[in-house]
């Protein structure tokens, strides 16, 4: 399992991912439509399907 260390505690390479993809949403999103909420809704709902569908698709210990 890819590990990144954040801050000293290990991040499994998924969820920074996640985090970032969310990150370049929000910011495409808010630039576009002007309005934070849109943005803000969509960041989350993309971080979290990515999240959850790469945990879902390791493999467990």
């Amino acid at each position: 399992m890819d590990l990144v260390q954040i801050a000293g505690v290990p991040w499994p390479r998924y969820k920074v991912v996640a985090l970032a993809l969310g990150l370049i949403v929000f910011v495409v999103v808010a630039l576009v439509t002007m309005d934070p909420a849109p943005a803000v809704l969509l960041a989350a709902g993309t971080s979290t399907v990515i999240w959850l569908v790469f945990g879902l698709r390791r493999p467990r210990r």
